[in-house]
């Protein structure tokens, strides 16, 4: 977000709060801003609070290497408080000096072109999205192409959702009329006609579709072979809905993110609206797929669908529930691990040779309590000889469901008949443990 935001500005205002630091988040935008070589200037917010130190931010600031002109530095810096206005027109003046040295000029007297910043389905409007005009003026009425996407602009909105007719540069505004939702950061223009509008976007279609066919991973013989030697491997077939472009791109680098060597997470289609039979149908012929709808709902049809044909439609309204949920959904596609725990230690005393039973060792319990239903191993001079299940395990003549530690029993294991005085049988349990990411 913050990367495709420095592709659009050509100043960054800078915005920190005078009582607190320089937190993580904002000097990664500095970061995206010095990346992009986009100027700087700095808003120290909130200096009429209590506590307020707008010379600890510098202070911090300069610990970047962000010195400010009252410092000595380069970049401009002006404290303000967005509360009162305070400082809010020197900070205007401070960017437009700014706009000034840099010389950011735009000629308003030609076809508009620009970025679109955001993209989402309306339910009354249908699909609408949100465009920075950097050059030209755009009007009403004007044949639009973004990305994939054309149409003529049926109407447009400004910040306080007026109804306006043109846009100058450096004006966002909310566009009506384009016949689907382009992506977040698809730069715009203005065509002539709507016949070579259409012409380019579905040409722009074509090429789009060869290339995702080209990138799509087959597997090699070394990636065979290497998931052969994990034991185990699983793939999770995510489809994305979402009532908006940047939610759909949040979720998905969210959900790619997840996949471990055992489990790969991969999301087969992302894209805003509602979920519908489409999005089912698609959910059932991947395998082991799954819809997850961001601020959506499937319609009636799609929720009927999905029950025939067994699809899980998960829809959410916090971004952690739902990477939380596909968490727990990989987990459970691991095959669980058989975990041993030992129940017992026995000693045998002596040894006897039964007909038609075979050899049943007279021993003690020495510590723990054996179980009739326990696996037992039979262990010489500290060598595991045999490994199995018990066949009878008895007090005196009667048949006992459990030994305690110190009592003594007869025991026999089942097609073992090699057993001698002074051998060790430990007895254990086995349990399935769910594995962990």
């Amino acid at each position: 977000m913050r990367a495709r935001g420095t592709q659009v500005t050509d100043i960054a205002i800078i915005i920190i709060a005078a009582d607190d630091s320089v937190m993580p988040t904002t000097k990664e935008a500095i970061a995206h801003a010095q990346a992009a070589n986009v100027p700087m200037v700095f808003a120290i917010n909130k200096i009429d609070k209590p506590g307020a130190n707008p010379d600890k931010i510098r202070e911090d600031l300069a610990q970047m290497n962000l010195l400010v002109e009252e410092w000595g530095g380069k970049y401009q810096c002006q404290e303000i408080s967005a509360k009162s206005g305070l400082g809010v027109d020197e900070l205007m003046e401070k960017v437009l000096l700014e706009a000034e040295m840099l010389e950011l000029k735009a000629n308003p007297n030609r076809k508009a072109t620009g970025s679109v910043i955001e993209a989402s389905l309306d339910k009354g409007r249908g699909f609408i999205s949100t465009v920075l005009v950097s050059n030209g003026t755009l009007h009403v009425g004007d044949i639009i192409i973004a990305g994939t996407y054309y149409g003529r602009v049926k109407a447009m909105f400004n910040e306080r959702n007026q109804r306006v007719t043109e846009a100058a540069p450096a004006e966002p505004v909310i566009v009506l009329g384009l016949n689907g939702a382009p992506s977040a950061g698809d730069s715009f223009h203005i065509m002539d006609t709507e016949q070579e509008a259409r012409e380019i976007a579905n040409k722009r279609l074509q090429l789009q579709r060869e290339q995702s066919l080209r990138t799509t991973k087959t597997l090699s013989l070394e990636e065979i072979a290497h998931r052969i030697a994990l034991g185990e491997f699983h793939m999770l077939n995510l489809i994305v809905k979402a009532d908006t472009q940047g939610s759909v791109e949040a979720l998905t680098d969210s959900f790619i993110k997840l996949s471990t060597e055992k489990v790969e997470v991969k999301v087969i289609q992302g894209a805003v609206g509602a979920i519908s039979e489409n999005d089912v149908m698609l959910a059932s012929t991947a395998e082991n797929g799954m819809i997850v709808g961001f601020n959506v709902r499937p319609s009636a049809a799609a929720k009927k669908l999905a029950e025939n044909e067994g699809v899980e439609i998960n829809t959410y309204s916090v971004i952690y529930d739902a990477i939380d949920d596909i968490t727990a959904a990989m987990e459970g596609m691991l095959d669980k691990v058989k975990k041993e725990i030992a129940t017992g230690t026995v000693e045998v005393r002596e040894v006897f040779k039964i007909s038609k039973v075979g050899t049943v060792a007279g021993a003690i319990v020495t510590d723990g309590k054996v179980h009739r239903s326990d696996k037992a191993r039979l262990i010489r001079d500290g060598i595991v000889i045999f490994t199995g299940s018990i066949n009878a395990l008895k007090r005196y003549k009667d048949d006992a469901k459990e030994v305690a530690t110190g009592l003594e029993c007869g025991i026999s294991l089942v097609n073992c008949n090699d057993i001698q005085t002074g051998d060790i049988i430990e007895t254990f349990t086995e349990i399935e443990v769910e594995q962990h990411l």
